[in-house]
């Protein structure tokens, strides 16, 4: 539709995503140039809605924008009181040393959704535009080729591509500088980074799938201040990933499970395993007679230094986890993005163009971090027990190691169904589902928790570029993984008409986790933003 004619509108700056790195790019922008015009898009209905994160955060980039901040915290703002580390094994629980990396003295446990939205009206009232419901649905380029803003989806298509009554043509937004704060695997960062080999001098990018429940429980369970992380079962020694439980006030506790999505088997499936690590003894006794009262999923990145992309293009840069700030071994994010946001406006202010972004960051204190910890994720590679024992050399070196171990693509490890058929079938597929009674009691019942919502008559968000594989080689060959991988029953393999099997996607469902576009073998699902403001609307998590 290029020949629509479509309202402009112009700003200084623009920032693309009102996560932790976008805002604190736009309020460091209008702090160091109050005169600078910035305007902040978010697809989700109201900031916050879609964030989603463990969370216990480093503050130290949040003092820096809001000094006084702990006078007036966010809902949901606990210290950390203690840490402990367990090995779970099917019956038991060993507490093991807190690795360094994750002693979290000093930091707080919060509700990343609960603290964007209370940060976006401090954000406006030193005067930047924030347009909830909004995404970018592509960038735009000017004709020497750089980017020059961004185009906002079209509302009011049907799903069958035709036109409702409601129809409204999407809007360009320009600026000389566009900031790209998506977060883990942005539908317009990934575009540019093809566009512009951003990746030709790094690894691919590594992602995890974090799923997380919020639950209310009987008195005197919670322990508020509390943060205690598991390794072990129910996950086989070569898969990566682990649990926090994170306790909070007024009788609530934060449960997350984090798969590495390097996993090989296809038959494996991150949902069923997360939830039958709820009912583990040690998790049970924390949770049983109480309540979920909220859920959701997401992608998170976990490449690290070796996969960071530039970070600069003409026209734009990225920042946060859309590039990959993300310190693994802390399981820690928030405080990187945010950092990384302050020192992009800070540049920006000093250098007056995007040219030394990239080389400023990896010399800043987030690269510094990143470095430091870059081969503690891919030495998890060679299964848990050398990636602990790695991790262990790597901390008391300091990272000093005189070798870079490098990453992977996920989609490239997931094994063939002929590999992995003579293997026993990955645990949480078993019987256990017999003696399963904690809510939610399948996928269909977390996404009511995640309160998701899209119109159904849209044109489908997930866009399978080649049909005619899912039914076809898929099947053979992988068994049609997405029908597992997914935390929201989206892909389902159901018969037609004709008594065929054909891939129906439950669109609505989607919670935006962005795995199908990540894991998928054949590399031919493409997720891109549907209409402002659909999918989740998380509270508290």
């Amino acid at each position: 539709m290029s020949d629509i004619e479509r309202d402009v509108m112009t700003y200084d700056v623009i920032v693309v995503g009102a996560g932790p790195a976008g805002l604190a790019t736009a309020m460091r922008l209008k702090q160091n140039a109050p005169d600078k015009e910035v305007c902040v898009l978010e697809k989700a209905s109201e900031v916050g809605a879609q964030n989603l994160a463990g969370a216990v955060i480093e503050t130290g980039p949040l003092d820096t924008l809001v000094p006084n901040w702990r006078e007036d915290p966010p809902d949901i703002c606990v210290d950390v009181t203690g840490d402990e580390f367990w090995m779970l094994k099917k019956d038991g629980a060993t507490r093991m040393p807190t690795p360094p990396q994750q002693n979290n003295h000093g930091n707080v446990v919060v509700s990343l959704a609960n603290m964007m939205a209370w940060l976006a009206p401090k954000a406006e009232e030193l005067g930047v535009e924030i347009y909830p419901g909004f995404s970018a649905a592509e960038a735009l380029f000017d004709d020497n080729g750089a980017v020059k803003g961004v185009r906002t989806p079209d509302m009011g298509i049907a799903r069958d591509g035709t036109l409702k009554g409601t129809y409204e043509p999407g809007i360009e937004i320009h600026a000389p500088i566009t900031i790209f704060a998506e977060g883990c695997r942005g539908h317009c960062t990934k575009q540019l980074v093809k566009r512009f080999e951003l990746d030709t001098d790094c690894d691919p990018q590594t992602y995890a799938i974090g799923l997380k429940e919020l639950w209310k429980v009987p008195p005197e369970r919670s322990q508020p201040g509390l943060v205690q992380h598991t390794i072990g079962w129910p996950l086989e020694n070569d898969i990566y990933g682990g649990s926090f439980i994170y306790h909070l006030t007024e009788d609530r506790i934060a449960l997350g499970f984090v798969v590495g999505l390097d996993y090989a088997d296809p038959r494996f499936e991150p949902f069923e395993a997360f939830q039958q690590w709820k009912h583990h003894p040690k998790i049970r006794a924390l949770i049983e007679d109480g309540e979920i009262i909220s859920a959701g999923a997401r992608a998170l990145v976990e490449g690290g230094w070796q996969s960071l992309p530039k970070l600069e293009m003409p026209g734009a840069l990225i920042v946060g986890d859309a590039g990959g700030t993300l310190n693994v071994p802390k399981i820690k994010g928030i405080h990187t993005a945010m950092a990384s946001g302050i020192l992009a406006a800070d540049h920006l202010c000093e250098a007056g163009a995007v040219d030394g972004f990239d080389a400023a960051l990896r010399a800043s204190e987030v690269g510094s971090e990143l470095k430091k910890v870059r081969n503690i994720r891919p030495g998890f590679l060679r299964g848990k027990w050398a990636g602990l024992a790695n991790a262990a050399w790597e901390t008391v070196t300091a990272g000093h190691s005189p070798w870079t171990l490098h990453n992977h693509a996920d989609w490239r490890a997931t094994e063939k169904l002929a590999a992995v058929e003579n293997q026993p079938t990955p645990a949480q597929a078993n019987d256990w589902q017999t003696s399963r009674d904690l809510a939610p009691r399948d996928r269909l019942a977390s996404v009511y928790f995640a309160q998701t919502e899209h119109d159904e008559n849209q044109p489908v968000h997930l866009q399978i570029l080649e049909p005619d594989i899912c039914v076809s080689r898929c099947t053979q060959e992988y068994g049609n993984p997405c029908t597992r991988f997914c935390p929201a029953n989206v892909y389902e393999m159901v018969d037609n008409d004709a008594g065929e099997k054909e891939l129906h996607i439950n669109a609505a469902n989607c919670v935006h986790c962005k795995t199908c576009d990540i894991k998928d073998p054949y590399q031919i699902i493409n997720w891109v933003t549907p209409e402002g403001g659909s999918g989740p609307n998380y509270t508290n998590l």
